[in-house]
């Protein structure tokens, strides 16, 4: 667990406890779908080369209250061989709500964005490997995400766009 988590893990927040603390309240799947356009013919023999694998990782927010947020981590994936014959796609957006308290009013926006989604991110894991191999194919082990990274880039993206000049 990252330094934020809280240690009770039920979202009752020890009356003993000084500074910041992120407890998970709820997790839940908001919305699931998992394609194999090419069943059977797809899963009938072993292709020559492995599958081109993309995925694409985004997360939003949204304030429920001054201490409870709703975070949402949408994993979208596809896997396909030669150009154009897709063997599997799917979506996830994993969503959990979390207290957050005792964090200053500048950080908070990017502990929602990055601790939160890293408590999601094994969840919302599992449950893609698990279609996917439901789905008559090998599991698929989505690496490890580095949501401090992405946060980064996504402010420097903005901060950039709020400086290009305008035409």
């Amino acid at each position: 667990m990252g330094p934020m988590a809280n240690e009770n893990g039920n979202g009752a927040a020890d009356a003993n406890q000084q500074g910041p603390s992120l407890s998970t309240l709820i997790q839940y799947i908001k919305d699931f779908s998992f394609e194999n356009p090419n069943a059977p013919r797809s899963l009938g023999g072993q292709q020559q080369q492995g599958p081109q694998i993309g995925l694409q990782v985004n997360v939003t927010a949204n304030a429920l209250s001054d201490s409870e947020f709703e975070a949402v981590l949408t994993l979208e994936g596809k896997a396909t061989v030669g150009e154009s014959e897709t063997l599997f796609a799917f979506e996830l957006s994993y969503a959990g709500v979390f207290r957050i308290v005792g964090v200053p009013q500048d950080q908070l926006h990017a502990v929602v964005m990055i601790d939160c989604p890293r408590l999601l991110f094994p969840f919302a894991r599992q449950i893609v490997a698990d279609a996917v191999r439901n789905g008559g194919f090998p599991p698929l082990y989505i690496d490890p995400i580095d949501f401090a990274t992405l946060y980064r880039q996504r402010v420097e993206e903005l901060q950039g766009q709020d400086n290009a000049p305008v035409s």
